[in-house]
């Protein structure tokens, strides 16, 4: 069940989305596909151009919804990767946050980290119609979502439901569960 929401067609693709789009994920490995971001991410801070944050939306989003539970599990285990994609995800929501959206605040952990309690956290604000994410806590959340990394992401790209996998147990919510469900509706997150 696809819960975000598709943008328009965009312009013909640069080189670098297409060099990305022509990447079979499914025949790498998760050790090569936890290689394939490594290597744009130290393309990146190499400034080369070539780096997640130069792809646009919709093609970020296609490596992450081709890519398995098996490989996704791998690259959420690599400790310099894994909040270099979590924070590339939330910068996207930020640019793509829909007109009209609610002010709230969420606070996110994600199981597996390395903070206090074994989570990563992150804080999302909503406010005035601007969406920004990060990992300082200082306000006052409507709720707080605790999930697989892996689960986020697939939910992100309309691969996973939220609310099936609450029932099953697998993101719990401590706080306003409406609004929690309603979330990803206040995105247009583009998918291939």
């Amino acid at each position: 069940m696809k819960t975000w929401h598709r943008l328009p067609d965009e312009p013909e693709l640069g080189a670098f989305d297409a060099f990305a789009r022509s990447i079979d994920i499914g025949k790498l490995d998760p050790g090569q596909f936890v290689r394939l971001i490594e290597t744009m991410d130290m393309l990146g801070k190499a400034g080369t151009g070539v780096e997640l944050s130069a792809l646009r939306t919709s093609t970020f989003i296609r490596i992450i919804e081709q890519a398995s539970v098996t490989q996704l599990d791998a690259l959420m285990a690599h400790a310099v990767l894994r909040p270099v994609v979590l924070a590339e995800l939330f910068e996207r929501m930020g640019r793509h946050v829909k007109p009209g959206a609610p002010d709230l605040v969420l606070h996110w952990r994600f199981t597996g980290g390395c903070e206090a309690g074994g989570y990563d956290r992150y804080q999302t604000v909503i406010e005035n119609g601007q969406c920004s994410s990060g990992i300082v806590q200082d306000r006052d959340p409507r709720a707080t979502v605790t999930i697989v990394p892996t689960d986020f992401l697939k939910v992100a790209t309309g691969n996973a439901s939220a609310p099936l996998l609450f029932l099953r147990g697998r993101v719990k919510v401590k706080g306003d569960i409406p609004c929690v469900a309603n979330f990803p509706n206040h995105f247009d997150l583009s998918s291939p």
